[in-house]
């Protein structure tokens, strides 16, 4: 499905509140546009009316005393009127005449010495005529004053209207724009927790933060103000045209042209700035990646003094986004005002054209009061075509964008799981396992061990020997490719992710801590977890002396990270979280490694209280910490190269032996 329909969609989701919008602004239209047409009115019946047929009669309503007799214009002239003879008022020059006749035929008119001549080629005629002075030619308008005034009053109350409408639609469609954003993030931000670990491991966070912010916004722009303006300039283009073909369907047919033009220039236009707009959203995720990236490194660039070389690269990828820009500003500059300014030239030299070689003739039954209405609507129609054309490039910005965060959204994803399981023993079994980030580079080979409840599982070996990624496993952050794992001999990939992971704890090496206080990270703003059953668990692990200098205790501030804290301290929290959640099966990542000795003592008393009752598995490059536990696992470049208890395999004095031996040298020598 295209990106431009799934965005409609989107706005189908709200198409009750649309709908309201676009009865609104139908109306506002209607109001609006009604104005030309009140124009003409005043202009053809009220103001020039006074030049068509009058006739004498009695005096009465709507009538004019004229040298002794009354005369009322042919449009207010009824059935009960007695009609006594014809006259006119003619314009001629700066004069109007009165004659107590008809013409016969319409041409150029003269006046002298009372006498009007009216010449059409061979063919001329003369009548008897009155000049009229001020006061005569304000009698003769009195009767049109009251209507003018209803009618002025009438576009007033028009006017109003159509403010209020306006007003309407514009809240309304920018609610329903909103609306569609919100829904939009809600189901981004969903999405990203229901992505596999192995997306994270190809897209840097700038990049996914990109799609939730910036996007997201141009896709808001998109809604409130791209589709509003289009929608907008589109009714008010429709209601445009009626209007004309209503006034001249020969010239609003002319004006029809202007159709296909901007079609074709709408398609040339997309054809560059998509281009230019793939690669500007492009580079826009590549800076919020690197900017990102130099805030969480900053020290190492620091360190290093790396800080002109990171700037230089910025620069570079700063310079290419710029380039691009200006591509798209020079498209853009080629559209807005220039083209609007030509197509609205074209269409007054095709209208100039037309009133002035077919129409300005004496037997002319165009009106002044249709040419004004006629060059009002030609005036207002630039200004919804304006409105459509200033709005390509945020359009194609707001495509271009639909296209990444759809992307986003397509990727395979998997289910939040809310099925509840019973907690399990913690009995866990690895069957033949194979496994590789990439396809057919096995980073494990055929490993197969047993650990039973209550066990603690050590894994050692050297940097990339497959240590983690055993825990990934069985954490199911990635699934193998062959063989089994198994929970009480359940498979655990016929178990879905979260329900398995329900009974599990994680502490890992490098704690992650929420901005919140050290309460709410222990307990993650899980209801399950009491504050008691918090408080409880910061003290088994020890956190009370390692916390008693903070004013607030355990309700102390956490910012971004924990950066106000030790890593000690940080530590201590994810163990403390570990044990509140009470797993079955416990995962240690080298938990203990980035940890000054004072507090590994504090920890080291807390291990015993946390396997108590649950599978522990241990990842340890300090062996001297798993001496006592029940299995040592030994690996080496993805495969078990030794298996068993700290005794049994220093009596093999294998690949175990010459670590233990190495560290202990060390530690001799430091």
């Amino acid at each position: 499905m295209s990106t431009g329909k799934r965005l409609v969609q989107y706005a189908l989701l709200y198409k009750k509140i649309i709908l309201l919008a676009l009865l609104m602004l139908s109306i506002t239209v209607t109001a609006d546009l009604s104005g030309p047409f009140i124009a003409k009115k005043v202009i053809d019946e009220h103001i020039l009316g006074i030049e068509k047929v009058w006739y004498q009669t009695e005096a009465g309503k709507n009538t004019v005393s004229f040298q002794g007799n009354y005369y009322k214009k042919e449009s207010y002239v009824n059935k009960q009127d007695k009609i006594i003879e014809r006259a006119r008022i003619l314009q001629v020059h700066k004069d109007y005449l009165f004659i107590q006749d008809e013409l016969s035929f319409e041409g150029i008119k003269s006046y002298k010495d009372g006498i009007l001549t009216v010449k059409k080629g061979d063919k001329i005629k003369t009548y008897d005529a009155i000049k009229l002075n001020k006061g005569d030619l304000l009698a003769f308008y009195k009767p049109e004053i009251p209507k003018i005034i209803q009618l002025l009053f009438f576009y007033f109350g028009l006017v109003i209207v159509a403010a209020l409408f306006h007003y309407g639609q514009q809240f309304y469609l920018q609610k329903s724009a909103n609306r569609i954003i919100q829904k939009m993030r809600e189901d981004v931000f969903a999405q990203i927790q229901r992505l596999p670990i192995r997306y994270f491991d190809h897209l840097p966070a700038g990049k996914i933060v990109a799609r939730v912010t910036n996007d997201t916004e141009a896709i808001r722009e998109l809604y409130v103000t791209v589709l509003s303006s289009f929608v907008i300039s589109g009714i008010y283009i429709t209601g445009i045209y009626i209007g004309l073909f209503i006034l001249n369907a020969k010239l609003a047919a002319i004006c029809l042209l202007l159709v296909p033009i901007l079609f074709i220039w709408m398609l040339f236009y997309r054809k560059y700035a998509s281009k230019y707009n793939h690669i500007i959203r492009s580079r826009v995720s590549d800076i919020n990646g690197m900017v990102n990236e130099s805030i969480q490194g900053m020290n190492i660039i620091q360190a290093y003094s790396r800080e002109k070389a990171t700037e230089k690269e910025f620069e570079k990828m700063n310079e290419e986004h710029f380039t691009f820009q200006n591509k798209l500003l020079s498209l853009n500059a080629m559209t807005s005002h220039n083209l609007v300014n030509v197509l609205r030239n074209i269409v007054f030299i095709s209208f100039i054209w037309y009133f002035g070689g077919a129409s300005l003739q004496a037997s002319s039954i165009l009106s002044l009061g249709m040419l004004y209405a006629f060059v009002d609507y030609i005036n207002r129609l630039f200004h919804p075509i304006q409105g459509i054309v200033n709005q390509l490039a945020n359009l194609e910005k707001a495509l271009v964008a639909g296209e990444r965060v759809f992307r986003l959204l397509d990727e395979e994803g998997i289910d939040v799981s809310e099925e509840e399981q019973p907690r399990y023993n913690g009995n866990v079994t690895f069957n033949h396992v194979y496994f590789g980030y990439k396809d057919d580079e096995y980073v494990l080979k055929d490993i197969t061990f047993e650990a039973k409840q209550g066990e603690t599982i050590a894994l050692v070996g050297h940097t990339g020997s497959g240590k983690s990624s055993i825990l990934n496993l069985l954490f199911r952050f990635y699934d193998c490719q062959q063989g089994k794992i198994m929970i009480n001999g359940v498979d655990i990939q016929t178990m879905s992710r979260q329900m398995l992971r329900k009974h599990m704890g994680i502490v890992m090496q490098d704690p992650f801590l929420f901005i919140g206080t050290i309460a709410s990270n222990v307990t993650l703003e899980d209801e399950k977890v009491s504050k008691e059953k918090m408080v409880q668990a910061l003290k088994d692990v020890g956190a009370e002396i390692a916390f008693q200098t903070l004013e607030k205790g355990f309700d102390e501030p956490v910012l971004e990270k924990g950066s106000t804290l030790s890593s000690g301290q940080r530590q201590l929290i994810s163990f403390a979280r570990a044990l509140a959640f009470d797993p079955a099966i416990l995962i240690l990542d080298e938990a203990t490694s980035s940890i000054d000795t004072e507090t590994e003592l504090l920890i080291q008393k807390a291990m015993d209280v946390l396997k108590e009752g649950r599978t522990t598995f241990i990842i340890a490059h300090r062996l001297s910490t798993i001496r006592h536990a029940d299995q040592i696992i030994v690996l080496d470049r993805g495969e078990i190269v030794e298996k068993g208890n700290h005794d049994e395999l220093m009596e093999l004095k294998g690949k175990y032996y010459q670590m233990y031996q190495l560290q202990q040298g060390s530690s001799i020598a430091g």
